[in-house]
């Protein structure tokens, strides 16, 4: 069997492209990457972060931003759609088209079996270059569990499991709990 040829692409080609694209793609170091839907459990466990962090966040330097907000690392020249972005302070973004952003504090990304070891290993460690990168959260689509990852003082990560309705993910970037049955409301699975 034959391998296809992929063809690189520049980060401006993918942009110029992306910009203009009706579906959503990923760009790692010149191979562009299509994003699938998403399950009725991933769009209500978006809805329910980016609803209850953004009540959270009002009066506050920080906002929350939705799938559409792109994040650049440029490090790895890659560009992603996390699921919800927490920027604290002003939005570094790429350009003056404003879609992108370059100073994320905190990303949640919601996770389905599909797309779980790609959230977990290459986005994370691209992730992990972006200097205000500090927290991360993956939110299963699929059952009750939240990994929380946070950057610790000497630049290691540190990850914990959440498994229980009744408890809270804390937010260490903006000093507040997210409860977890607000994560999940109106979820089954």
């Amino acid at each position: 069997m034959i391998s296809p040829v992929l063809q690189y692409i520049s980060p401006e080609e993918y942009l110029a492209s992306e910009r203009v694209a009706e579906s959503k793609h990923e760009y790692f170091k010149g191979s562009v990457v299509a994003l699938a839907g998403a399950s009725l459990a991933h769009n209500r466990i978006t809805a329910n972060i980016i609803r209850e962090v953004g009540i959270m966040l009002k009066g506050t330097p920080c906002e929350i931003f939705g799938s559409d907000m792109r994040v650049s690392v440029s490090s790895e020249q890659s560009f992603t759609y996390p699921d919800a972005t927490i920027v604290c302070g002003n939005p570094e973004l790429l350009d003056d088209t404003f879609d992108t952003v370059k100073n994320p504090a905190v990303i949640f990304e919601v996770v389905s079996p599909s797309t779980e070891s790609n959230d977990r290993g290459r986005k994370f460690f691209f992730y992990m270059q972006i200097p205000s990168f500090s927290e991360y959260f993956l939110v299963s689509s699929t059952s009750l569990y939240i990994q929380a990852g946070r950057k610790q003082e000497d630049g290691s990560w540190k990850f914990e499991e959440l498994m229980d309705l009744n408890s809270d993910l804390y937010i260490n970037s903006i000093r507040k709990s997210l409860p977890l049955h607000q994560v999940y409301a109106n979820v089954t699975f």
